[in-house]
This record gives structure tokens, sequence and C-alpha cells, in this order.
């Protein structure tokens, strides 16, 4: 027994080795691997990334990158992985690329491409010290995304306030007879529902002059009782057969097949949604507006920043290997492909691009870009009650009042821990 016992910890022992050197340099094949984590979750946008980095080994055919999408796993993955300092070579930080990741990547900023970085992501990917914390593989600019097709069918033009966007739901349901769903979510997933009050806080509680709550929201004063008007609107829209009947169980890969089958008007964000559609079918054309404004006089505003960036691992043994990928992808055709692989504009200036929905970006030049809410004003951790309790909200456990009571409870609670 005491052999056997042995021999399990020889056996251990060799594997861990085995594992520490692999981890440290080469793959089984002699070649240096290096890992990849992103949040990439749309099909097309990670085909464009795989052949880009397909290209890369091409051309360095002694590294090997392993792609990995843990989609909605992401974020405990990498926690995981900062508890132990063991991050992947290459990660998205989705937007936390500072506040929460910061400590764990290097500096990018004396890389050649650090100089076209489009100044709108410099609050978001850059310090005062003039680090560059990741690079952008792409930047959005969020709003609604719309059938073009059935809108203008059904003669409805493309909203700019809330209250346009309201009668336009109600004008699709009763032109369709019930047969176009107004406003589609993906609510097996509530980041479907995060994404809605994400989207929505930014014109209810920052861009009116009238109802700015910038300063409370940041210093932690904030009254959530200000914010059960989009609880309130998201209910009525449900309580009015404008969502989808299985809005609590559908799944985000039914999008595409419905809304290329014209039974879609609307979706919040979707903004990678059009070339998978205009695949299926060519004779639907989608459309993007910035986001309603919710208050008489306000302008409408683009939610944005980067979409998907790649830092790398300060710690990592392959930093040189992770850096050399970056410059790659940093070429000006790299960077076009990958802007109009993914429909969306480049983070570099280095390059023009058009893509999918490059007309309607023309069209809203002018408007501004907002940062996401949930990256500004609340504390790390509030994304997942947010959408938590749009889910319980429309299976009646809780009312647009007690979803406001639980965001500011959970928004104390975690302000309290940083």
């Amino acid at each position: 027994m005491k052999k056997l016992f042995k021999a399990f910890i020889l056996t251990a022992a060799m594997t861990a080795i085995a594992s520490g050197c692999s981890s440290q340099g080469s793959s089984g094949n002699g070649k240096t691997e290096l890992t990849l984590f992103s949040t990439v979750t749309n099909e097309s946008d990670q085909k464009t990334l795989t052949a880009v980095i397909k290209k890369f080994e091409d051309k360095n055919p002694d590294i090997d990158i392993k792609e990995n999408y843990p989609a909605d796993g992401y974020e405990g993955m990498l926690r995981v992985k900062m508890a132990a300092n063991d991050m992947p070579d290459l990660f998205d930080t989705h937007g936390w690329a500072k506040n929460r990741y910061g400590e764990y990547t290097e500096d990018l900023s004396s890389m050649a491409w650090a100089e076209s970085l489009d100044p709108a992501l410099n609050p978001i990917l850059k310090d005062d010290s003039g680090k560059v914390y990741a690079y952008p593989l792409n930047q959005a600019k969020d709003g609604i995304t719309y059938n073009a097709t059935l809108l203008e069918e059904y003669g409805i033009e493309p909203p700019s306030t809330f209250d346009e966007f309201m009668k336009a739901l109600e004008t699709i349901k009763k032109k369709s007879d019930g047969e176009v769903t107004p406003l589609w979510f993906a609510g097996s997933d509530k980041s479907a529902f995060g994404q809605f009050f994400d989207q929505f806080s930014t014109p209810l509680l920052v861009t009116d002059k009238e109802n700015n709550f910038e300063k409370e929201l940041l210093d932690g004063s904030f009254d959530w009782s200000n914010y059960t008007y989009l609880p309130e609107k998201l209910k009525e829209m449900f309580d009015k057969g404008l969502l989808n009947e299985d809005v609590l169980t559908a799944q985000n890969h039914q999008m595409t097949e419905l809304m290329a089958q014209n039974k879609i008007g609307f979706i919040i964000g979707g903004g990678m949604l059009g070339p998978s559609v205009e695949e299926l079918n060519p004779d639907v054309q989608l459309g993007v507006i910035p986001m309603p404004a919710i208050h008489e006089g306000d302008e409408q505003s683009w939610i944005g920043g980067e979409r998907h960036t790649l830092a790398v691992w300060k710690d990592s043994k392959k930093k040189e290997e992770a850096k050399k990928f970056i410059e790659f992808i940093s070429q000006p055709e790299i960077v076009k492909e990958i802007a109009e692989g993914t429909s969306l504009p480049p983070g570099l200036t280095n390059t023009e691009s058009k893509n999918y929905y490059s007309e309607y970006f023309e069209k809203y030049k002018d408007i501004k870009v907002q940062p996401y809410f949930d990256r500004v004003f609340l504390p790390s951790g509030m994304w997942d009650p947010m959408g938590a309790t749009g889910q319980e909200l429309l299976t009646g456990t809780m009312t647009p009042k007690q979803v406001s009571n639980k965001m500011s409870e959970e928004y104390d609670r975690l302000l309290n821990q940083k």
C-alpha cells in the first residue's frame, strides 16, 4: 500500500512538473503555445478572429494560439485565474481594463500602434501616466437594432424618443396581428435584461441636464427610486404583449433566424446581427439607431467604448510572443479585416473600414458616444443583479419598486467592498 501511495505521489508530481513546463513555454508539438480568452460570442465574430489567428500562425509556424470563448462563464473563470495569478497570455478586458484587470496587464504604450489609438478610447484603455492597458479589436456604438424592412413596410419612422419607441412597438403588434414580436429578448440569459437596463440608464439618469445624477452615483448617495421608471416600462411592455411570449426561455441563437424571417421588430443592442441575417435572407435589411431620449428636450446618445480587446498578462512567460500577435493584428489591413468582419468601427485610426451599418453610423455621426453606464457609475458586480432583477420582474416575483430596492441594496453592498 505504501509503495502504491508513493507511486501515486510521484505520478502527481511528474504531472504537475510537466504541466508547469507546458504552461511556461512549449506545447506537445514543440511550438510555443499562447492561451487566448475572449468574450466574443457571436459566431461570425468568432470566425473573423479565428481567421486572423490562422493568418498569424501561418506566418509564425513556431507559435500556436489556443483560443477560448467561455461566453457566460468568462467573468467567473477570469476571477478564479486572477485569484491564482494564473491568467491567460492574452485576454479580453471587456470594459474593465483599468478597474478590474489593471494590475494583471502589461503596459503596451511602447508598441507602435499605440500612437493610432482612437482618442475616444483613451478614458477606458489609457491612464494619466500613459499606460495602455489593452489593444482594442474594435469599438462599440450600441443603440437599438431594428428591422428596417419591416418598419418601412409598416410606415414607422425609427424612434428618437422613448415615447416614439413605445408607439412603434404597439404599431408593430397591431399591424402584424401579433405575428411579429415588437421587442425580442433572449431572456434565458439574464444579461439580456442587463443590457436593456444598462443602455437606458444613460438617457434616464445621465444625459439630460435636469435629470443628471452623475455626482450622486459616483459618491454613493444616489436615490434608486429614480431608477424605477425602467422596470415600470419593461413590465408595461410585458403586460401589453410587446415582448416575445417565451421571453424568459428564449435563447440567443434563435435571434438571427427569427429576424431573418421578419418575426422581430427591435432588439436592444444586437449591433453585430446584420451580416448573419443577410446571409440567411438578403431581403431583410437591419438598421441601428442611437438610444432614444427619455426626457423631453434631451438628445439621443450612443452607448459605447471598446467592444473586444486583448491585454497581455504581465507575468506571462510568453509576453514577447503575445506582443508579436498584437503587433500583427495592428497592421492596417488586419485592423480593417477585423472591423469589417465584426461590423464595428476599428479601435485604431490607421485605417478606414466599411461595415454593414456604416450608413447608419454616418447618419448619426454627430450623436455623442456615452460610456457604458455600469462601467462608470456602478461598482464591479452590479451587472449580475441588474440582469437578474429583470428576470424576477417578468416572473412576477418582484415589483418595479422592489427591483429598485434590490439594486439599491446591491449597490451599497458592493460599493462598501471596494
